[in-house]
């Protein structure tokens, strides 16, 4: 990209799919995924409490007013130290691991498949092995916000209390429901905005080299919102269910089992509780998340995802 190649790069030319990229971009994931999810843990707090007690406040603004005139600017903010570190880890695992499954497959084993199935594949494969690092995190997050009183305080009093009654093990229960909210979730999140972008540069009529990169990161911003709304459309069901779980499984109770006891609970609708507060949340989530990832890549001088 001739913007970048110009100047003088701040870690020197970094070389497309080799180890020192694939690192660069995994740095990317957490300057990207750490901060934003941090950003908007006031609007996760009300929504996670939403999805587990739908009767607890009748609006956004009337939860934000209610939390704040009792415990502050902390209390909005309450959780954000286990989402910071939870989606800082997952944020590094699923755009590492996202630009080396896509190069494994469609580079390396895979050249001549349709690329929306190896964006697809390689963005399910990234996404499973970043869950395992962001469960126990999760967990935590979601049982110090539903929980009132709260479960813990702090992320090192959650896990010190969820270790000594449970076991590591404890923290990973909601392991498979996680898979099944993130795996779609990513894999819409990724093929959605590769595509989005591509048909962005084509409606524009000319080839994305030609534009700088500030157009280019607005593009990316523009194609992860878009992205971010079909992911909260898609992934949603598991959200309310993941939430459910950490809140409410019974001791010696199977995943299947918890599943089938909360759906008899809520029902279908039950899973759709807070949608519209998701859908803006993951839109606005998901565009920063390019842009800062994309303006990231620019910066050491490598090119914007998608638009190939």
């Amino acid at each position: 990209m001739a913007v970048v190649s110009e100047r003088k790069l701040p870690f020197g030319k970094i070389e497309p799919n080799t180890s020192r990229y694939f690192y660069s971009c995994a740095l990317g994931g957490i300057v990207a995924c750490g901060p934003t999810h941090t950003a908007i843990t006031p609007l996760d707090l009300v929504k996670c409490r939403r999805q587990v007690d739908p009767s607890i406040y009748s609006s956004n603004m009337s939860a934000w007013r209610s939390i704040f005139a009792k415990e502050g600017i902390r209390g909005v903010f309450f959780g954000w130290a286990p989402t910071f570190v939870g989606y800082s880890f997952q944020g590094a695992g699923k755009y590492g691991f996202y630009e080396y499954f896509k190069y494994l497959y469609g580079d390396q084993m895979f050249p001549s498949t349709n690329r929306t199935l190896v964006h697809l594949g390689a963005s399910a494969s990234a996404e499973f092995l970043a869950d395992i690092a962001l469960c126990p995190f999760e967990a935590i997050k979601v049982r110090m916000q539903t929980s009132l009183p709260p479960y813990a305080h702090t992320l090192r009093e959650g896990w010190s209390k969820a270790v000594a009654k449970e076991g590591l093990g404890g923290l990973y229960k909601g392991l498979y429901p996680l898979w099944a909210r993130q795996i779609p979730y990513t894999m819409t999140k990724f093929a959605t905005f590769e595509e989005t972008v591509s048909m962005i540069y084509r409606t524009l009529g000319r080839p994305k080299e030609s534009f700088n990169g500030l157009q280019q990161t607005g593009v990316s911003f523009l194609g992860g919102y878009i992205a971010g709304i079909f992911c909260a459309i898609v992934s949603h069901p598991a959200d309310v269910m993941v939430s459910k779980l950490n809140a409410d499984r019974q001791a010696g109770e199977s995943a299947m089992k918890a599943v089938s006891r909360i759906y008899g609970n809520i029902g279908f609708p039950g899973l759709w509780n807070g949608l519209t507060t998701r859908i803006i949340m993951l839109g606005t989530l998901t565009g920063f998340q390019w842009l800062i990832y994309d303006s990231f890549k620019v910066f050491l001088g490598l090119p914007t995802t998608g638009g190939h």
